[in-house]
């Protein structure tokens, strides 16, 4: 296969491992394990803890020690063995340990993907900004088909979908020995200082406005993205309870209304690199953080029958939401940084995003929604929820503007430093 096919395998990959699972676990929480949301919100802070620091300790492993392509494979073999446990366990408590471990694993591979990917295309003398969110795309239909294929086995709330993971988790640590080399950049250099030494060069760009503030509204982002990966589901499941909606498609095939989420995603990844070069990053993430607000607020006053156009153009709207944040970020980050620390860079962008916003999201939504919009029977106003969560949303979008400079026009675009 060509590089960009090979590239296009690996995403596809990556993204039906967690496809497999994300968005349809609080299904198999509630229905199956009946365990309480309280304790499932802890389960969704894994992803947030391991984020933390994983994706960039394994950035600076793969700067410094081992091509980042064995390291990937290595990760998705652990990885698999977690998923596998999973469903022999029998209580939150452990579920949640060994949930934790996976995503240690897990988490790494997807900034670790973003860095084998450039780097594969660099050394073919390739456009990043051009030909790496077609290639991308394939990750967003891996991540569909995963949906789809939980949904119509109807594993949406057994534990199969934690096995399909793990199956396909295998063949990509299989495949990913197969991948073009990513050697480490720094290795064999003499350090010129502490810093370096450690491999923590990527945690300087702080020093630098654009990077902070980047990096900052790049958590909170990510605290939104957790808030509808964490409750998209399980709001169309409470739908169920409503003799109304019980029967309708939405409520009984909810993974396959929330893939169009994903199916959207395809669309606006192909038009990324014409709205950086037209708009520039800022507005790129302001258009994000806009069309959050219009996510949140569609859920808020849809329903699956008569206001389903609504929960739809959510499900649309969530393609620009995640894609104007997550890969143009990751495009900003390699086009903006040196080649010695690409791997440490994208584990910082995870970091913040999949790491501390994740944790914000978890913990700041949970204690929210149970002490606020958790009814005596156990059922949440969902209305209110996702009004809450848009105005936070509707917050960061007229904060930004004022606070972020960098353009990153079409002249910065043309000025990668590698």
């Amino acid at each position: 296969m060509g590089i960009k096919n090979r590239l296009v395998l690996m995403n596809f990959l990556q993204f039906f491992i967690w496809g497999s699972w994300l968005l349809t676990i609080g299904a198999y929480w509630f229905n199956n394990k009946h365990w309480s949301g309280t304790e499932f919100g802890i389960i969704f802070s894994t992803m947030g803890i391991s984020s933390v620091f994983m994706p960039a300790l394994t950035g600076i492993i793969s700067d410094r020690f081992i091509n980042a392509e064995k390291l990937y494979g290595l990760l998705h073999f652990f990885g698999a063995a977690a998923l596998f446990c999973l469903p022999q366990v029998d209580n939150p408590t452990t579920f949640f340990w060994v949930m934790l471990v996976n995503m240690f694993f897990y988490m790494p591979t997807i900034s670790l993907s973003i860095t084998v990917a450039y780097n594969a295309l660099i050394a073919k003398e390739m456009d990043v900004v051009k030909d790496y969110p077609p290639i991308r795309i394939w990750g967003t239909i891996g991540f569909i088909a995963a949906l789809w294929v939980v949904s119509l086995t109807h594993n949406e709330t057994s534990s199969n979908q934690f096995y399909i993971a793990g199956v396909v988790s295998l063949l990509l640590g299989a495949y990913a020995f197969t991948l073009p080399k990513c050697p480490p950049m720094c290795k064999g250099e003499k350090s010129a200082s502490f810093t370096q030494a450690l491999g923590l060069n990527a945690f300087e760009l702080f020093k630098q406005r654009k990077f902070a503030v980047f990096f900052i509204f790049s958590m909170l982002l990510g605290a939104a993205l957790q808030l509808t990966n964490a409750y998209g589901d399980t709001y169309i499941h409470d739908f169920a309870t409503v003799d109304a909606y019980k029967n309708t498609i939405a409520v009984r095939y909810p993974a396959i209304i929330m893939s169009i989420s994903q199916v959207s995603e395809t669309l606006f990844i192909l038009a990324i690199p014409f709205f950086l070069r037209k708009f520039g990053i800022k507005y790129v993430m302001l258009f994000s953080m806009l069309a959050w607000v219009l996510r949140f607020g569609l859920f808020a006053f849809g329903n699956p029958s008569d206001g389903l156009w609504m929960i739809i153009m959510s499900c649309i709207v969530y393609g620009m939401a995640f894609d104007f944040f997550n890969i143009s970020g990751s495009l900003f980050v390699e086009t903006q940084t040196d080649s010695k620390i690409r791997g440490s860079a994208q584990g910082m962008f995870m970091m913040m995003v999949n790491g501390f916003g994740a944790l914000i999201g978890s913990f700041a939504s949970g204690y929210v929604i149970q002490k606020y919009f958790t009814m005596a029977d156990g059922s949440k106003d969902w209305f209110h929820i996702w009004i809450t969560f848009a105005s936070y949303a509707l917050v960061l979008a007229i904060i930004f503007p004022f606070v972020f400079k960098d353009k990153f026009g079409p002249k910065v675009l043309g000025e990668i430093n590698h």
